[in-house]
């Protein structure tokens, strides 16, 4: 049985990967960082960007606040 990270989980992991940046990152590379599935990490950083804890400095480009 495979284990399935819940969505707290998965924002945490995004939100590390970020500020473990230097630059702003895409979805995809924050995907391949994190090792979480694209459609997972697009999920929360719309919700990490509700939170108003990510921004987007130029178009599909994330970065922490």
């Amino acid at each position: 049985m495979s284990f399935k990270p819940n969505k707290m989980e998965i924002k945490d992991k995004v939100l590390e990967t970020l500020k473990s940046s230097e630059k702003p990152l895409k979805g995809g590379e924050i995907a391949e960082i994190s090792g979480i599935d694209k459609k997972d990490v697009d999920k929360a950083i719309k919700q990490l960007k509700t939170d108003d804890l990510v921004e987007s400095p130029k178009r599909c480009f994330y970065s922490v606040k």
